[in-house]
């Protein structure tokens, strides 16, 4: 499972005109937010990747809102791990389960996530706050995923792991969520 003590969530490139070609993007938007704010309630680190942000936009206003003072990262690797900026940022983290989502999950999530388990990383893949243009491309995206090693879990699922109990001080506050 997830340790507090352990966890990080990385959000892929959610930006543009690319976010909004995603498939059951209403979902993907929604379920993010969720996650940044059980983050946030809990005090985890959170980072942020932009593709190309001059060419394919920035990080859309609705997450940007939820992030507050979270500064994406830009990159141009289709791979978090070969960006010096996100490698330099994970590891001062000292944290080990990468809680990871995003776009395109057959592309930019798919190669992150390979990296990381080749790196040593305990991949937690949130399936329900992942999309690609294409139900299909998102699927094998998964899939591959899941055959590496990334342990596939929700939205939900993540934040009750992190959350352990039902008397943690910050159960409410998680409960209003996911509500």
């Amino acid at each position: 499972m997830i340790s507090r003590t352990a966890a990080v969530l990385v959000i892929i490139d959610i930006q543009g005109n690319l976010a909004q070609a995603m498939s059951d993007k209403e979902n993907l938007f929604a379920n993010t937010a969720k996650l940044i704010k059980g983050f946030k309630a809990l005090n985890l680190p959170i980072i942020v990747t932009e593709q190309i942000p001059q060419k394919l936009g920035n990080t859309l206003p609705q997450i940007l809102t939820e992030l507050g003072e979270v500064n994406p990262i830009a990159k141009e690797s289709f791979s978090c791990w070969n960006e010096k900026n996100f490698k330099e940022q994970l590891e001062a983290l000292s944290r080990r389960h990468v809680v990871l989502l995003g776009i395109e999950t057959h592309v930019c999530v798919y190669q992150t996530a390979l990296d990381l388990i080749n790196e040593g990383y305990s991949v937690h893949l949130v399936a329900d706050a992942v999309s690609s243009r294409t139900p299909e491309n998102r699927q094998i995206g998964i899939d591959a995923m899941k055959s590496a090693g990334a342990h596939i879990t929700s939205t939900e699922m993540v934040l009750f792991e992190l959350l352990r109990t039902a008397t943690d001080p910050k159960a409410k506050e998680l409960f209003k969520i996911v509500k």
